[in-house]
């Protein structure tokens, strides 16, 4: 049983005023500026740079364009981007909607390292939304973006194992984004506490869009983000929304997934952990790169072609082989189907010796050169193994070499298993020049020089300027 939901009696240290959410509502108003370190802030920059270029990507991805059509057709106040299509702004929690679903829809976006959840997909969408609709300072912006990822970051490494099915993104992500948005709008402790609670409130979303391939599964983020800034927008209202959110007799921790609140907030307010993540090096599930990273690996030691492969056996944690291990039918979405799984992962790096943009695209999905080397592979999970992305163990048995094997058990741009600087802005660059507006050269130099100066804008509603 976790220790949120132990059983203690309502006393004292469980009342409204002094309960976790109220900490954490105290951290997010109280925490300064000057107390966010230069590691946490560029980080932040990092990551920023990272969303941004992903959703650019994304912004052509398939319910995207439709999704940002339908806002686009509901109208309303001219607040906010949409970061990657230009033209009007919406409204913030309009904007924070598309730019979310546009950064998840690629799975191109960085995840926690240790701490399986999608931080910056929910957090930044919610948070610049917000800061372009108050004209809030680059320093006011970017110490909520940090307060709202390390919020996210801390509920997902406080939780109990093994995961119970729901998706970690809309269930942390949302208290995130409200609590980025509530520190944006300057909220009192009290309503930010509020903000919590209705955020809470809206809280949802499981594995279930994984299993079952879907385009609902790229906008979980997207409604996180939006319920954050509607949250906030709620409470200044003085909308009321349960005190104890998260460790209440209902809260977050006893109905959803379990939590450890030492966890939760050791070191809250001196310690940032958004810099807890790594930058993905491929557009797929975070559970498949530990098997991209193994397949590639033999593929190079032993000049591997895909008719020299007989069969396949991947061996993984169960968590993963929940997300990326089951039967590959590119017959719906085939993009998502791709994405989701470690049979096409493997087939794919095979025949095409790399997995970047163009193998998820809906041709190389159904791709039958591909598509006939994914019946030779089989998924067996190690029930001893706890870990969300690795370690795994691949073995092949092969014409020319016999059987050959790996082991990895870090994914590629991980704090364990970094990547060069010149290999992330590689990224970066194709990723800006893609989706429904490209940009060239001279827009990407501006904007990651805006990105890296971003504490002294003084009007974040300029951010975009000249760029979009």
């Amino acid at each position: 049983m976790n220790d949120l939901a132990a059983g203690a009696p309502a006393n004292e240290a469980q009342s409204a005023g002094s309960s976790i959410t109220h900490r954490i509502a105290h951290y997010i108003v109280d925490t300064p500026y000057a107390a966010i370190p230069a590691a946490s802030l560029n980080a932040a920059k990092r990551f920023m740079l990272d969303t941004l270029a992903v959703a650019w990507a994304g912004s052509d991805a398939p319910g995207c364009h439709e999704a940002h059509a339908l806002l686009v057709d509901e109208g309303g106040r001219a607040d906010s981007s949409a970061w990657a299509y230009g033209g009007g702004r919406l409204p913030a929690m309009s904007a924070a909607f598309i730019n979310g679903m546009t950064s998840a829809a690629l799975d191109y976006d960085g995840i926690g390292s240790g701490a399986s959840v999608h931080v910056n997909i929910t957090v930044l969408p919610a948070a610049l939304a917000m800061a372009e609709r108050l004209h809030a300072s680059g320093k006011d912006f970017l110490s909520a973006f940090v307060i709202g990822a390390d919020l996210t970051y801390r509920l997902a490494a406080a939780a109990d194992l093994p995961n119970a099915g729901f998706h970690y993104v809309p269930i942390y992500g949302v208290f995130g984004a409200a609590a980025a948005c509530a520190r944006l709008m300057k909220l009192s402790v009290l309503e930010t506490r509020h903000a919590l609670g209705i955020a809470f409130m809206q809280a949802s979303g499981t594995q279930q869009a994984n299993i079952d391939p879907s385009l609902s599964k790229r906008m979980m983020s997207a409604f996180a983000a939006r319920a954050g800034v509607h949250a906030a927008l709620l409470a200044q209202r003085g909308i009321t929304g349960p005190a104890q959110a998260i460790e209440g007799k209902f809260g977050l921790f006893k109905m959803y997934q379990g939590g450890k609140a030492a966890l939760l907030l050791d070191e809250l307010g001196s310690r940032f952990d958004n810099v807890l993540g790594s930058i993905k090096m491929y557009p797929s599930c975070g559970a498949n790169h530990t098997t991209i990273a193994g397949t590639l690996d033999l593929i190079r030691q032993y000049d591997l072609t895909a008719d020299d492969v007989l069969s396949v056996d991947v061996t993984m944690p169960p968590y993963a082989a929940r997300l990326v291990g089951n039967a590959y039918d590119p017959s719906g979405d085939a993009q998502v189907a791709a994405q989701f799984s470690v049979r096409y992962t493997i087939a794919c790096l095979l025949v095409r010796r790399r997995l970047g943009l163009a193998e998820i695209q809906e041709d190389a999905a159904r791709d039958t050169e591909i598509n006939r080397h994914v019946g030779k592979i089989n998924v067996h999970i190690d029930e001893t193994q706890k870990g969300t992305r690795g370690p795994i163990v691949l073995r092949m048995r092969t014409q020319t070499h016999g059987e050959i094997a790996t082991r990895a058990e870090h994914v590629p741009g991980s704090v364990e298993a970094p990547v060069s600087d010149a290999e992330i802005q590689q990224k970066f660059d194709e990723c800006f020049r893609l989706g429904v507006r490209p940009l060239d050269s001279a827009r990407i130099r501006m904007l990651t020089q805006r990105v890296h100066a971003c504490e002294a804008i003084d009007d974040i509603y300029l951010f975009l300027k000249d760029i979009i």
